[in-house]
């Protein structure tokens, strides 16, 4: 294997630079023009109070696993 030459190399910074630059532009095309109301109305919506049900996946989480458990107990006892 021959020698790693420096000037064959590419200069991984300069790239990566350019691909955030183009991400930047990308998002802020792609931004509503008033993107403070927009964030603040996306955010009071996610401070809405959910119902238990629907808005616990951990409650939700552990009913699902409650019932496998319980199946399970049940087939075993038959």
């Amino acid at each position: 294997m021959e020698k790693f030459e420096a000037e064959i190399r590419t200069d991984i910074r300069n790239r990566l630079r350019e691909h955030a630059a183009r991400k930047l532009v990308i998002a802020q095309l792609q931004a509503p023009r008033d993107w403070e109301s927009a964030l603040r109305y996306e955010l009071a919506q996610h401070r809405t109070p959910q119902p238990l049900i629907v808005g616990s996946s951990d409650l939700k989480l552990f009913l699902q696993s409650f019932l496998i458990f319980f199946t399970a107990a049940m087939m075993f006892l038959i």
